[in-house]
Parts: C-alpha cells; sequence; structure tokens
C-alpha cells in the first residue's frame, strides 16, 4: 500500500510542477491538496503498522520511518479493526504462522471411468449408475469335403456391440446389437434382483431351455453348436432368442437354481401368430455344492419343460433339418399345426481343467386339421405329428491347468499378448490350450398316414396317402482352442458328419468331412 500511494516529496512536487504546466490552473494541484495527500497516506500507514503489531509481528522499516506528521495529527492509541472502512475477513486478520490453514469447501464428486480388468466402465459420481461398453467378432473360414457339399465359405459369423451395465444394486441392463449383416436387436433387457431368490427379466434375450443355447456365443467352446440344437426353441435366425418375461433365482445357498417365463414363441424376427404365448420352465440342480468331498462339488443336473403352438394359416413349418456346419440337410421340414411340446434333461460336471457336458432334448410338433380334406368337404383329417430327439456329450481340458469354467472364458494364466487376466498375475507365456470332443446324434420323425373310405369314412373317396420319414444324422467333432489372452481366442474345429437315412430320394448314405478354423475378440 505504501509504495502503491506514498510518493516523494519530490516526485509529488515535480508532478505538481509539471501538472502546473501541462493542464489548465483549474486540474493543477495546489500545495494544500498535496499536504492533505500526505497527511492520508501517514495515517493509512500508521493504521498498518497498529495492526502489524497487535498480530504480533516485527514491524518493516518503510511503516517506521517515512514522511513526518505534524504533532496535532499524530496517533497515540493503535487503531482497532472496527476503524476500518472494510473489516479484513476473521480467518486473514492476525493469523500466526502457527495456525491450521483454512479449510476448503468439500469438492464435488467426479464420475469414475477405466479400466476394471475385464471391460471399460463409466460410473457416476454417486456411484449408483454403471455403464459399460462391449462388443465381440466371430469370424471363421469351412472347408468341405463330400460329396454334394457346399462350397468353402468365409464369414463373419457375428459382429456385435453394445452396453451393459447396473443401476444401483437392484437392476442390470444389456443392449446388444448385430452389426454382420445389417443393423438388428440380439439382447434388450432388465433384470430386476430384488432377492437373489427372485428375479424379474423382461425384453428379449435368450429362452431359457437348453444348457447349450443358454451358454453366451463368446464362451462357447466350439465354433457350432451340436446338431441337436435345432430342436430348441427359436433356433436359426432368433438365435434363441425372444421377447418375454421370466422370474428366476436361486434357492438353498445355490444348491437350486430356477427360471419359469413367458415368450412370443417367434423369435426376434417375427410377431406372435396365436394368442397362446410360449412357456418355459428349467431347474438346475447342484446337491452337491458344498460338499467336503471335491468331485462331486461341480456336478449339475437339471431338465426344462417347453409348450408353444404354431399356426398352418401362418405358414409354419416344423424344426429344421440342416446340420450346424450347414453340411447338408438331413431331414425335410413340414406345415405343422397345433401344440408344440419340448423337454429336455442334462448334466455337467466340472473339476480343475476337465469339463464334461451332456443333454438329451426331444421335440413333438402336432399337425392337427391340415391333412386330406374329409368326405363331407367341411375339415381336414389330421397327421401324426412330428417328433425330433437328439443327444450329445462333450469332453474339454485345459493342458495348460487353468481351472475349467461354467459359463465362461479360462482366466489365461500366462497370456501371449496383452494384459493378464482378471485376478491372474502371471507373466507372458504361451497362452492357455484346451482340447476338446464332442459326439451327437440326432433323428427325425414323420409318420405316414393312409387315407382310405372303404375303411376311414370320413376320408375321400379317392385314397390319400402321405409318406413316412424317418432319418438319422450322425457328428463327430474334435478340436483345439488356443486362448491367446482373456479376450482373443482362435479355434480349430474338425466335423466328421455321417448322415445315415437320406431324405431325399437318390441319395445314398454317405460321409462329410467339414474343417472350421475360427477367430474370436472380444471386449
Amino acid at each position: 500500500m505504501y509504495f502503491l500511494v506514498s510518493p516523494s516529496p519530490g516526485l509529488a512536487q515535480s508532478a505538481t510542477n509539471a501538472g502546473t504546466q501541462a493542464q489548465p490552473a483549474s486540474l493543477a494541484a495546489t500545495k494544500e491538496e498535496v499536504a492533505a495527500l500526505r497527511q492520508e497516506v501517514a495515517e493509512l500507514k500508521a493504521i498498518v503498522r497498529d495492526l502489524i503489531q497487535a498480530s504480533g509481528k516485527s514491524v518493516p522499516a518503510e511503516f517506521i520511518t517515512g514522511p513526518a506528521i505534524s504533532a496535532p495529527e499524530q496517533r497515540t492509541q493503535p487503531v482497532s479493526v472496527s476503524t476500518l472502512a472494510v473489516p479484513i475477513p476473521p480467518h486473514t486478520a492476525f493469523r500466526n504462522d502457527s495456525d491450521p490453514l483454512p479449510q476448503k469447501s468439500e469438492s464435488i464428486p467426479q464420475p469414475a471411468f477405466g479400466w476394471n480388468g475385464d471391460h471399460f466402465f463409466l460410473t457416476s459420481s454417486d456411484g449408483n449408475f454403471n455403464i459399460m461398453p462391449v462388443g465381440y467378432l466371430n469370424a471363421n473360414y469351412v472347408f468341405y469335403k463330400g460329396d454334394g457339399a457346399p462350397p468353402d465359405t468365409f464369414a463373419i459369423r457375428r459382429a456385435r456391440f453394445g452396453l451393459q451395465g447396473t443401476y444401483g444394486n437392484k437392476i442390470d441392463y444389456v443392449f446388444l446389437f448385430e452389426s454382420a449383416t445389417s443393423i438388428s436387436i440380439r439382447d434388450a433387457y432388465l433384470d430386476f434382483k430384488p432377492w437373489a431368490s427372485f428375479k424379474i427379466m423382461g425384453g428379449q434375450f435368450r429362452v431359457p431351455f437348453t444348457d447349450e443355447a443358454d451358454t453366451p456365443d463368446t464362451n462357447f467352446e466350439f465354433i457350432d453348436r451340436s446338431i441337436i440344437s435345432v430342436l430348441s426353441p427359436n433356433a436359426g435366425p432368433g438365435g434363441f432368442r425372444a421377447p418375454g418375461i421370466d422370474a428366476h433365482g436361486d434357492l438353498f445357498g445355490g444348491r437350486v437354481q430356477y427360471w419359469a417365463g413367458v415368450f412370443n414363441g417367434q423369435g426376434i424376427l417375427e410377431s406372435s401368430t396365436t394368442n397362446e404365448p410360449e412357456v418355459t420352465g428349467r431347474i438346475r440342480l447342484t446337491p452337491w455344492r458344498r460338499s467336503a468331498i471335491s468331485g462331486l462339488k461341480g456336478l449339475h443336473i437339471g431338465g426344462s419343460f417347453d409348450h408353444g403352438r404354431s399356426k398352418a394359416l401362418a405358414n409354419e413349418l416344423s424344426f429344421s433339418g440342416v446340420m450346424s456346419d450347414n453340411s447338408y440337410t438331413f431331414f425335410p421340414q413340414f406345415r405343422i399345426n397345433g401344440g408344440i411340446q419340448r423337454y429336455n434333461g442334462f448334466f455337467s460336471w466340472f473339476k480343475g481343467p476337465l469339463g464334461v457336458r451332456g443333454e438329451y432334448t426331444q421335440i413333438l410338433e402336432k399337425r392337427t386339421g391340415i391333412g386330406s380334406i374329409v368326405s363331407s368337404d367341411l375339415g381336414f383329417n389330421s397327421l401324426p405329428g412330428i417328433v425330433g430327439r437328439g443327444a450329445y456329450a462333450t469332453v474339454s481340458y485345459l493342458l495348460t491347468g487353468e481351472p475349467e469354467p461354467e459359463y465362461s472364458i479360462p482366466r489365461v494364466k500366462h497370456p501371449v499378448i496383452g494384459p493378464n487376466s482378471p485376478g491372474e498375475m502371471g507373466g507372458p507365456g504361451l497362452g492357455a490350450w484346451q482340447v476338446k470332443f464332442r459326439y451327437s446324434w440326432l433323428e427325425g420323425k414323420a409318420p405316414g398316414a393312409t387315407c382310405d373310405s372303404s375303411t376311414i369314412p370320413a376320408c375321400p373317396l379317392t385314397p390319400v396317402v402321405v409318406p413316412a420319414y424317418s432319418d438319422h444324422t450322425n457328428q463327430f467333432s474334435a478340436g483345439i482352442n488356443w486362448y491367446l489372452n482373456y479376450w482373443v481366442l482362435a479355434k480349430s474345429d474338425f466335423n466328421l458328419d455321417q448322415l445315415k437315412n437320406p431324405s431325399v430320394q437318390g441319395i445314398l448314405p454317405r460321409n462329410y468331412y467339414v474343417f472350421s478354423e475360427g477367430l474370436q475378440f472380444r471386449f
């Protein structure tokens, strides 16, 4: 304040003279004004000196010496803070060096973002909302060998991306889009979890019928699912998904898991054709989950049931007979009308790097009122229903010692590239190597019928004969998986497809050889 306000007497006089010469007389400072200014500066210095003394600090020399103040104007008592025109804030007045620094106001919480070891994430400042971008790519090249086999094919099987996360600790959500061919919604659902024993999921998601179809695409060990997957609800373009709602939960400490839901029955690409929804129920038991015998802890058994309805006027057909690797069609499709019943039983067993799985599935599709016209021309005869049944068994083993997971990717101990798997601290290495083997069989039956008016009065005068079909096929699959890290996987599969009973006349039983090489990347 002293250096900014108080000029030396010489400078003040010079300024006065200069101002007298350069400016009009009305603007020139008089000697009385200069003296008054000096007096005010001296008083200000005295106030500052008194404040410094009151704080217990030594007074700088510049506040002791300075322009003299005439005796009548000199102050004999210290000036209190209250005499200042603008009081000094209490947290800055008279603060000693030993006093604590003033506390800053509490900072506003900021959103958190980064990498959690598995996904990138963004979390709101209050921690209630969490969002993670996710996606995966499946590409493969397929070589065929066999009479009438399709040409070799390179394809981007899946190119999916989306978002998943949580809202609070009671709601999970997923939005997943397919972009390999055209943009379409694959998964879009909310999972409300008020209790572990009772949760509600609504939206579009996988129908919980078979263990194999319910396994996520990124966590499935083979390039293609087994040949019995065609018997599952919404197989084919639907990808086992459908709009619907289900209740699920864990009981008795996870020893019992259940699912029960209703769905539109036509998958993600079609609208429902009837007023009767598809009903699905599934139960999975792990009775020795907490057993002291380690060999029993990883044993799971269960079963499922599914009921739906078809409509002939909507041109609905029976299950597809196309092999999962597209090598051939072993069974034709037929028009169906009426109820559809599915049954499934499954088991799985995991111990260390070993995993064993198996399933049996059966389907009955009715053909009510779609046979020959009755003699009265008032309706149609019914035909025997279409029956499909099949089973598979799979054995896999991780040669590098990682534990075999139930529905996820093994946590690679020594990745070839990239960061470590979540929870693993091992250094770089050769990745994880897994061998696998699968046997599956599938048969389809469409019983024939003969409608002759001589034996059945309702039949037309001209006898009608519906041929019977009973076709059977086997598949042997073997291969090896190389997990370069937790996010990159290379698959090599070899399938031997045995066509036992061809459904097309003129084709003899034969073998087809299919070799598939796949690459998967996920984030």
